[in-house]
């Protein structure tokens, strides 16, 4: 993983999961992180955690569905650490229900943060990849945008939105940077405790419990997608468990 050792790596939904586990393992392999989310006091526990351990993170309180909050994790980066070299956009909400609930707040709040979430990423990454000349965006979304299921329609929908701007994303660069989609399956994180629907959360709750993996193999994915030589570009990553239909 020698590509990672001293990359500067910014990091949204960094407090917890995916986010976290990936900003440990990326600071161990010696990369300098910038750890973003909503939950200041686990942003500096972590950061603590990796400080202690010799690597060299920073954080900011970071609302994706705040363009402001996106340009300033991007400024930090910066600030600290004199570039940006890898978003991760991982922060991601998936309180799901089947269309008939008319959960509507909720179908936007999915939009706001895991659409143009990753929109404001790239508004306040894009410019800085381009004057640097590289750059490399690393978008988590998930195997629910690859097939449509009852009751993840509009989780789906932002998901696959994010694939089809990724996409968009990396052609328009014309090889300036790369552009990673990372597409999980059933992870041991708390995503099903926000779902309303009192029977969908119960039958996901119960299969993540049994076939989940664990959110390591996510970041082993992440890691080897940056570690790549510049000339390469890992477009698409598909990681599940063996047992998951």
């Amino acid at each position: 993983m020698s590509g990672i050792e001293g990359k500067v790596v910014a990091i949204t939904g960094a407090s917890d999961g995916i986010g976290a586990v990936t900003a440990r393992m990326l600071a161990a392999r010696g990369a300098r992180v910038v750890l973003g989310a909503r939950r200041a006091d686990r942003l500096e526990r972590i950061a603590a955690e990796i400080t202690e351990a010799g690597g060299a993170a920073a954080v900011t309180v970071t609302d994706v569905t705040r363009r402001a909050d996106l340009a300033s994790l991007v400024a930090l980066a910066r600030q600290r650490f004199g570039r940006l070299d890898v978003l991760v956009s991982n922060a991601g909400i998936g309180p799901i229900s089947p269309l008939d609930d008319l959960h509507v707040a909720e179908w936007d709040a999915m939009i706001d943060v895991n659409l143009k979430g990753v929109l404001y990423g790239v508004a306040a990454a894009l410019p800085v990849f381009r004057a640097q000349g590289d750059g490399h965006f690393v978008n988590v979304v998930s195997v629910a945008g690859l097939a449509v299921r009852p009751g993840m329609t509009v989780y789906g929908a932002t998901k696959n939105a994010v694939r089809t701007v990724s996409e968009g994303l990396r052609q328009e660069g014309g090889g300036g940077f790369r552009v990673t989609v990372v597409s999980p399956g059933f992870v041991r994180t708390g995503f099903t405790d926000t779902i309303p629907n009192e029977r969908m959360r119960a039958t996901l709750t119960a299969a993540r419990d049994r076939v989940a993996i664990a959110p390591e193999s996510i970041g082993e994915a992440i890691a080897y997608a940056i570690s790549q030589p510049p000339s390469v570009d890992v477009n698409d990553l598909v990681v599940r468990a063996t047992a998951q239909d």
